[in-house]
Parts: structure tokens; C-alpha cells; sequence
């Protein structure tokens, strides 16, 4: 059986994800899509919207046959430790290919690239740290540093936020000396940041969120943009657990941690860095909202994204010695669920990976589990009453979720 990778949030899955799948299994003849999904808290430094179960319903609804989480150590990470993480999941699995969507789509301008850049890193590296001094943000000076070395258009466009997670996969896939082949396909019609629908059937993830956030009786405003059964899910989500879940609902639990803490114990927490901890006290103080928090912590050196990533290490209680190791590997394989084909393919080729497939979580033990443990205690804090102990329950009871 064929196999071909994808590396996913699905927050949530939409018709963009269904487009990337479909091609993935038809253009590679592939018989089977393995997804190496992030858990409960993702790459943005946000909280899913819905669960990471519920997620993986929509995946092995819509064509995703087997669904293994990402663990919080990587999924949580800088583009780079996320690819290293994803790429040794689906690797240990006998993944043949692994499928990334791109704002290129040109797999040859990618090995162009990365050779490039291999043969001149010194350079490059120089370049970085010139930018990064005048204080712009690390993916800003990449992007400056590539425009400044190689303007040709023969290479692939590293300001694009795709397109630098495809190259980071392509790297760990050298650096692992992985078996995996890359292939890459187009990003259809939505950008990755696009905040408004602009397409007739696709829209970002992101304008599918603030569409849900947004006025009451938004719900039928997304519908186009998503399968039927993850309009079904979200609704079902909705209605059980009492909302969705967003900054906002965490907002009142970081404060606390930033009120309750010194600098010099903010500053022990991943990512936090040259003096931050005092931005953030100040800000907190003084913040009645996520929002208002971040436009006053936000600076030209520090992205968006970085800042809400540091916000999560802190409301997880995540310092820099759980995470600042040579470790860019993971330990296991945690099944999420798989379909019928899924299951076949785990009968008959689980002998040969090379990771230990977790169903249960009484069968392992180690550090990266349990951060995702603690990962998905703090997640269930967002709902009150039975919704929050249902999501506190799930994480030691579900049992991987099979779909006929």
C-alpha cells in the first residue's frame, strides 16, 4: 500500500485541505493520506478551535485515512523544529511521499533553493543577523537576506509562509536521511493570512475563524467554504462543548500567570527572551483583553505569532529547559484514527515502523507526552462545567476514532 504525508492543523479542515488531499492521493497514486496533525494548541501560538478528536473526525470524514498528533514539543515550535517533527512522524510511519501545499508549487525551484543556500549559508547567515540587528523579525530578515542574495526568480519566494515550511520539510527530510520523496502542490485561491473570504468555495483558515468569532448566525457564512461534515462537526462541537475556543477564553488564566509571577521566573519560560518579561508584566497590568495585551506587546522585532507562542509556553507552564534540547525527533506515534483502509495499512506495515504506535496512553511514558498531557488539561480550561470535564476525559479515555 502507498502512502503519501501530510502535515496539517485543519483548524478547521476546509475545502483548501480537501482540495490538497484528493490531489495528493490521485497525483502520487497513493492508496492511503497519513496526517501528521498538532494537537490541541498550534503552530500560531493559538488554541485549536475544536479539539484535536474533533478535528480528526473531519480529516478521516474527507479522505485522511490515518491521523497521528503532532506532540506540543513540535507543533508549537518555529517552522523549522515543526518540520524536523513532522517529518520524523510521518517517515517512521513508511510515508513514501510527503505533500505539501505551496505558495510556489515548483518542486525544482525548491531543490534549487536549498542547494543555494547550502553552498552559500555563511552568507546567508550574515545577512540574517545584519537584519535581525535592525531590528526586524527573524522570518522578516530571512526574507530580507534571501531578496538580498539571490533576486533571481529561479528560486522560491521565502517571504511566503508556505513556501518556507515546504523548504524546512525538504531539509529535514536531507538531514534525517529519510527515504520520503517531497512533491509539492499549488495553494488553490485563498492565502494562508487572508482575513475575508475572496473566492467562491475556498477561503483561509484564518477568515474562517473570524468569520466564526464574528456577529451571531455566523455559522451559515462558512458553509461554502467547508465540507459538509466539518460544518456538521462544528455545529455538533458547538452544541456540546458550549463554544469554540480562542485567546480570549484563556485570557484571564495568563494574566493571573503574569500577575502571579516575577521577571525573573517569566523569563525562565521558553522563548522568552532580551528583557520581554518586562513588556509583558507591564502590558498585563493594564490589558482587560488578549487583544489589547498583544497590540501592547507587539514590536517590528517580534512577530505576531512569535508573541503568541511565547504567551502559550507561559500558560503551560513550559520553561526553557523542557524544550531548548538537541532533541528534533519524535518518540512515537500517537493515533488519533484511522479509517478502514487506515487500519489495514496499520496491520501491515506497523512491524516495520520505527517509532512505537501509542493507542493508549497507559502504554508509554516520557517527557513529550507529557507535555502534551499538561498541553490538554490546561486546552479543557476554556469550558466550564461537564464541557470541561468531557475534554479532560478524552485525553485518557477516547480511544483512537475509526471511521468505517
Amino acid at each position: 500500500m502507498k502512502a503519501v504525508g501530510v502535515v496539517v492543523e485543519y483548524n478547521p479542515f476546509h475545502n483548501g485541505h480537501l482540495f490538497h488531499v484528493h490531489q495528493a492521493k490521485k497525483q502520487f497514486d497513493a492508496d492511503i493520506a497519513i496526517a501528521a496533525m498538532s494537537g490541541n494548541f498550534l503552530q500560531r501560538g493559538e488554541p485549536a478551535l475544536v479539539s484535536k478528536w474533533a478535528r480528526t473526525k473531519m480529516a478521516l470524514a474527507a479522505g485522511v485515512d490515518i491521523v497521528f498528533e503532532l506532540p506540543y514539543r513540535y507543533a508549537t515550535q518555529h517552522a523549522e523544529i515543526f518540520a524536523e517533527g513532522a517529518v520524523s512522524i510521518l517517515s517512521a510511519a513508511g510515508a513514501d511521499i510527503l505533500c505539501f501545499g505551496s505558495e510556489s508549487g515548483d518542486l525544482e525551484a525548491f531543490k534549487r533553493t536549498i542547494a543555494f543556500l547550502a553552498e552559500n549559508d555563511d552568507r546567508f547567515q550574515e545577512k540574517i543577523r545584519l537584519y535581525s540587528a535592525e531590528g526586524n523579525s527573524y522570518p522578516k530578515s530571512i526574507a530580507l537576506a534571501f531578496q538580498s542574495l539571490f533576486p533571481s526568480e529561479n528560486f522560491v519566494d521565502l517571504s511566503q509562509p508556505n513556501n518556507i515550511l515546504g523548504m524546512h520539510y525538504m531539509q529535514a527530510i536531507l538531514r534525517q536521511e529519510s527515504p520520503m520523496e517531497a512533491q509539492t502542490i499549488t495553494r488553490k485561491s485563498s492565502g494562508y493570512h487572508d482575513e475575508y473570504f475572496a473566492s467562491a468555495t475556498i477561503a483561509s483558515a484564518t477568515s474562517i475563524r473570524k468569520a466564526l468569532f464574528g456577529a451571531a448566525g455566523e455559522m451559515e457564512s462558512i458553509r461554502q467554504y467547508v465540507p459538509e461534515s466539518t460544518y456538521s462537526y462544528l455545529i455538533q462541537y458547538k452544541r456540546e462543548y458550549g463554544g469554540f475556543h480562542s485567546w480570549e477564553n484563556y485570557w484571564p488564566l495568563l494574566k493571573y500567570k503574569l500577575m502571579q509571577c516575577g521577571p525573573d521566573e517569566i523569563k525562565e519560560f521558553y522563548e522568552v527572551e532580551e528583557g520581554l518579561e518586562n513588556r509583558l508584566i507591564a502590558a498585563a497590568s493594564t490589558a482587560n483583553t488578549f487583544q489589547q495585551f498583544m497590540e501592547a506587546i507587539k514590536t517590528k522585532r517580534y512577530t505576531w505569532t512569535r508573541l503568541q507562542r511565547v504567551c502559550l509556553h507561559i500558560l503551560t507552564n513550559t520553561r526553557k529547559k523542557q524544550m531548548e534540547t538537541s532533541k528534533r525527533t519524535a518518540d512515537y506515534l500517537r493515533l488519533l484514527g484511522a479509517t478502514e483502509k487506515g487500519r489495514a495499512y496499520l496491520n501491515y506495515r506497523k512491524k516495520d515502523f520505527s517509532l512505537p504506535v501509542i493507542s493508549r496512553l497507559s502504554a508509554f511514558s516520557g517527557p513529550d507526552l507529557e507535555l502534551d498531557i499538561k498541553a490538554a488539561k490546561i486546552y479543557a480550561l476554556a469550558q466550564n462545567g461537564n464541557s470541561q470535564e468531557k475534554l479532560l476525559a478524552e485525553e485518557f479515555a477516547q480511544p483512537p476514532i475509526m471511521r468505517s
